[in-house]
């Protein structure tokens, strides 16, 4: 029997095969949930709906969480589709490429501190929000995606930073928010990846080369790896844990001099 068995999972974020929320995709529906995905404008819309084909899942919808008449209509089609949703994943993450280079001080504006925030963490609260009446009854579970840069100062991650940071005590509200009502709501600190959110950040060829050497496992993390602790975190088998940032990064964030 797979642990995700009869499992609806709505899962936000996916822009193409080297996602972390396609490794998150992947191994749901590997372990038996049903996966949506969504895309979050045309530009990807085709590049999605190939993916989603590969899940045998139904066709992705369309999804900008900073559009609340479309987290609504996702919700509604859900509805309809489903009856309720047991998992939803947040994938979703970004700030203006200008800042993420050089001296935080310098690069950081006002603007740009707004977007950052809107975007990779308000947009996490927005969607526990829409999720929220679908998940009654059903111990659903939320999870999001955050970096050790919430954590610590890394270069060159500047405002990013400071909104996953943000994310991060997102997860404790909304877990103490949503908990008596059976919800769940975690967060994965997944190592550096090659995706096209990282592409954004300057020098990130040296940040998973500094990784893969300092690392307690001496190498970086897949999408598959991070995939498989999603799965199981959104699953019953973590019927216990909730309001956790759980650090998927080959043991980096333990590692001293």
């Amino acid at each position: 029997m797979t642990f995700l068995a009869n499992k609806k999972a709505l899962i936000v974020g996916v822009a193409s095969d080297r996602s972390i929320s396609w490794g998150i995709a992947q191994a749901m529906r590997r372990e038996g949930a049903e996966v949506l995905l969504t895309y979050q404008n045309e530009r990807l819309r085709e590049r999605v709906e190939s993916l989603a084909a590969e899940l045998g899942g139904p066709a992705p919808l369309e999804l900008d969480l900073g559009e609340e008449d479309q987290i609504a209509s996702v919700m509604e089609s859900i509805r309809q589709r489903w009856g309720g949703l047991d998992i939803a994943v947040h994938g979703a993450a970004f700030a203006p490429k200008n800042e993420l280079s050089g001296n935080y001080l310098d690069a950081v504006t006002r603007e740009g501190f707004r977007i950052a925030h809107d975007v990779s963490s308000y947009s996490f609260t927005a969607l526990a929000k829409a999720c929220r009446p679908l998940m009654q009854n059903r111990q659903g579970a939320l999870l999001t995606l955050s970096y050790l840069g919430a954590e610590r100062a890394m270069e060159n991650y500047n405002v990013m930073g400071l909104a996953k940071a943000s994310l991060e005590a997102s997860v404790r509200y909304l877990a103490q928010s949503l908990g008596p009502e059976g919800i769940r709501v975690n967060a994965i600190s997944a190592g550096p990846i090659r995706t096209l959110a990282a592409s954004g950040i300057s020098g990130f060829k040296s940040i998973l080369d500094h990784y893969e050497n300092r690392a307690a496992l001496k190498r970086n993390v897949t999408i598959e790896e991070v995939g498989n602790v999603g799965a199981f975190l959104c699953s019953d088998l973590a019927s216990g844990v909730t309001a956790e940032i759980t650090h998927v990064d080959a043991g980096y964030n333990a590692m001293g001099i």
